[in-house]
Formats: structure tokens, C-alpha cells, sequence
């Protein structure tokens, strides 16, 4: 964060925009590197607002909670509202893992889609696959027989996303840099006996149809999970436009 600090400086750009994992450096104590981030932010002119957010309240079919910071030189600034919610609720709804994945060429494990580079899922080992075949659509290895379990889950509640079906009907979990491994995470298809592709956890970023990314399989992943979800950055891209035109519009 000290880093980019040294940019802001050097450029003094109208607006600032910082997305991170949840709970960074004493988040409410504002104490450490973002505390120091802030009253730097505040000594060079700008007003600003912080706060954790969900992704998919701003349009991503998936439940990734960030932090984020966003700051300007032309006075107050809020983060944006949110864009969708609920069914109940006066926004559009949620995205789902249906909605953006649905349709995509059936692969098996380790397969891939001579159409499109990006569509292949990782190999399984027989015994994943026999555990995947295990679960239906949303769940995970609570649905295992005795002879599939991993001594580490003996007596321990949590991870209980790993080796995991995604839901059709809900966002997905939050993608981590290892979002096409069946072992890291909620990353099972909901239906096929694999992990979700490559070119489907794009698609679960937001990223365009067509969109590429190059290098190995376990690099692409990591491209992807590090990713800020495109559609967020157009949220705020969007805020950001409209907040200068609200106070720079005459001039």
C-alpha cells in the first residue's frame, strides 16, 4: 500500500481507488499502513470513504467480500449504492452461477473445449472424482461415505467448502487464485464430475466471453482469482464519472 502511496504522490490523480481483502490492517482502529494510507490521503486534499462491501450486491455472481477505499480531490465522495439484492428488495438480483455459466460445452475432468483454449478443467486423481460423484448440486464432503474422508476433517468444522459443488441458483463462492481446483475451495461444477473450467471462472469474474488469458493453467487461475471483478471496477468507474460531473461539469 506504501507503494502505491509514492504513485498518488508523484501523480496526484483526481480519484483514488483501492481494493483489498477484507479486514487489512486494522481496518476500524485505522492504525498501521492504512491508517498512515488515509492521513497521507487527507494532508494532500482528499476527502474519502472506506468500508467492506460484497461483491455481488454490485452485479459479480459471487460472494466475495472486499474492502475498498475510494478517494477524491473534488470533495466528499461515498461509495457507490448498490445494484443488486434480493428478490424483496428495490434492486436488480442477484447474479447467479446459472446465469453465467449455464450452457457452456459439457467437459469431463481434464478436458478441453478445441472452440475455446480457456474451457478446460484440471485433471482429477480417481479418487476425486469418485468424492465428487459423491455430492449433488451445492454440496461438499459432509456427503462423503467413511472411506473418502481426509483424517484432517476428523472433529473440524471448517473449510467445509473444499471439494464443494457449486448452486445453480445462489452467486458462487469467492474465487481464490486456485478457483479451478477441486481441493481449494467450492469449485465443483454443479453438475459435471469436474472442476469448473478456466474460461468459467472468468466468466464468474465478469470477465468478457471472449476474454484471454495466456500462460499455464495454474497461472491463468491466479490472474483470475487476483483479479478485480470487472464489472465492480465499472461500478465505481461509473461513480467516479459521475461524481466529477457533479462538481467539474461547469468547467
Amino acid at each position: 500500500m506504501l507503494q502505491f502511496l509514492k504513485f498518488v504522490r508523484a501523480h496526484a490523480p483526481e480519484y483514488v481507488f483501492v481494493e483489498n481483502v477484507a479486514g487489512i490492517q486494522g481496518l476500524d482502529s485505522r492504525t498501521g499502513l492504512l491508517g498512515e494510507f488515509t492521513r497521507e490521503l487527507r494532508r494532500n486534499g482528499y476527502e474519502w470513504d472506506d468500508g467492506q462491501i460484497l461483491s455481488q450486491n454490485y452485479g459479480v455472481p459471487q460472494r466475495r467480500c472486499r474492502y475498498v477505499l475510494i478517494a477524491s480531490r473534488f470533495g466528499k465522495i461515498e461509495i457507490p449504492a448498490t445494484t443488486h439484492g434480493p428478490k424483496s428488495a428495490n434492486r436488480r438480483r442477484y447474479r447467479t452461477v446459472e446465469d453465467v455459466i449455464r450452457g457452456l460445452p459439457v467437459l469431463a475432468a481434464g478436458g478441453e473445449d478445441v472452440a475455446d483454449p480457456m474451457h478446460r478443467a484440471a485433471k482429477l486423481e480417481p479418487i476425486n472424482l469418485e468424492r465428487i460423484r459423491c455430492c449433488q448440486e451445492g454440496e461438499g464432503r459432509e456427503k462423503w461415505p467413511s472411506h473418502l474422508r481426509l483424517p484432517c476433517h476428523d472433529g473440524h468444522r471448517g473449510h467445509s467448502d473444499v471439494y464443494g459443488r457449486m448452486s445453480w441458483k445462489s452467486p458462487a463462492s469467492a474465487l481464490t487464485t486456485r478457483c479451478n481446483s477441486l481441493s481449494n475451495g467450492r469449485f465443483g461444477h454443479p453438475e459435471q464430475d469436474r472442476a469448473i473450467s478456466v474460461r468459467e471462472a472468468a466468466l464468474l469474474q465478469t470477465f468478457p466471453r471472449r476474454y484471454m488469458f495466456c500462460g499455464s493453467m495454474t497461472s491463468m487461475a491466479r490472474q483470475i482469482g487476483n483479479a478485480v471483478p470487472p464489472r465492480l471496477a465499472e461500478v465505481f468507474g461509473r461513480h467516479f464519472v459521475k461524481h466529477f460531473e457533479e462538481h467539474c461539469g461547469n468547467g
